[in-house]
């Protein structure tokens, strides 16, 4: 028999109570209507009549604007992936000696690793369109310092999670901090390194075509082109587009973290 629902107390139930109108308090000021979205049907048809069939008019240059976001997704990929091993080391606990000093590096490398991680990759794309102008380069940057917030964090807490056993015995050995890191620690934390970088080129995949909407580069600015002239038969061609680049990019990703994982566990 199945285990039943224990009778809440007083102080749980007000908490129950006080949840779900929090929630309800969520959904009015998030402006939720039935009415709306039953009323916006008709007029959803009618967009999805007006897309059908694609436009393949311009498809070489929407193949060359996909092969750009691409290109900024694993260009910013693997900045930030090389940027944020050595900011991972630093934001680990237990890795470095407890000093003044490692304690400052370790609280700056958690700061900036937040900062990254917690403002969006859009709001990065428009500043480095600020800095450094339109065009891919501003959003290899975004995806660059977005990865950096991403994997920075679990790369960290994947060498804090490591089994401790090799890493004291190195120790006892007569081994430095340095040589057990790069000896011990890396060397079991590389499995979910990989993992987590996949996951990240999968994300930079998706944020790069976001991107190109506030004048980053990639095929974004030519889906906003597209909408802001009504055209909607290219409009959905471009969708279809990154469907396929988006779905090509995640199977790729589960293919390679399920052959990573299959040999780590041998």
């Amino acid at each position: 028999m199945p285990t039943r629902f224990e009778r809440p107390g007083a102080l749980q139930f007000t908490a129950y109570v006080a949840l779900a109108a929090f929630v309800i308090w969520s959904f009015q000021g998030a402006g939720w209507s039935f009415s709306a979205l039953v009323s916006g049907g008709p007029a959803m048809a009618d967009f999805l009549s007006r897309t059908w069939p694609p436009s393949l008019e311009r498809l070489p240059q929407l193949t060359r604007a996909l092969i750009e976001t691409f290109q900024m997704a694993l260009a910013g990929t693997i900045i930030g992936i090389v940027i944020s091993l050595p900011l991972a080391l630093l934001a680990a606990k237990g890795l470095t000696r407890q000093t003044a000093v490692s304690r400052v590096f370790y609280s700056a490398s958690r700061l900036l690793i937040a900062l990254f991680r917690t403002v969006p990759d859009l709001v990065w794309a428009l500043v480095f369109v600020i800095t450094v102008g339109l065009g891919p380069f501003a959003g290899t940057l975004a995806i660059a310092v977005d990865t950096v917030g991403f994997c920075g964090r679990f790369f960290a807490e994947s060498m804090e999670d490591v089994e401790k056993g090799p890493s004291e015995a190195l120790m006892a050995a007569g081994a430095g901090k340095f040589d057990t890191i790069f000896c011990a620690v890396v060397p079991a934390a590389m499995p979910s390194f990989i993992t987590t970088s996949l996951f990240a080129l999968e994300k930079a995949t998706r944020s790069s075509v976001v991107l190109g909407l506030v004048g980053a580069g990639g095929i974004g600015i030519e889906l906003k082109v597209a909408m802001d002239f009504f055209d909607y038969q290219l409009a959905m061609t471009i969708i279809l587009m990154i469907f396929v680049l988006v779905l090509f990019v995640e199977r790729l990703g589960s293919f390679a973290r399920s052959r990573i994982l299959e040999g780590s566990s041998r």
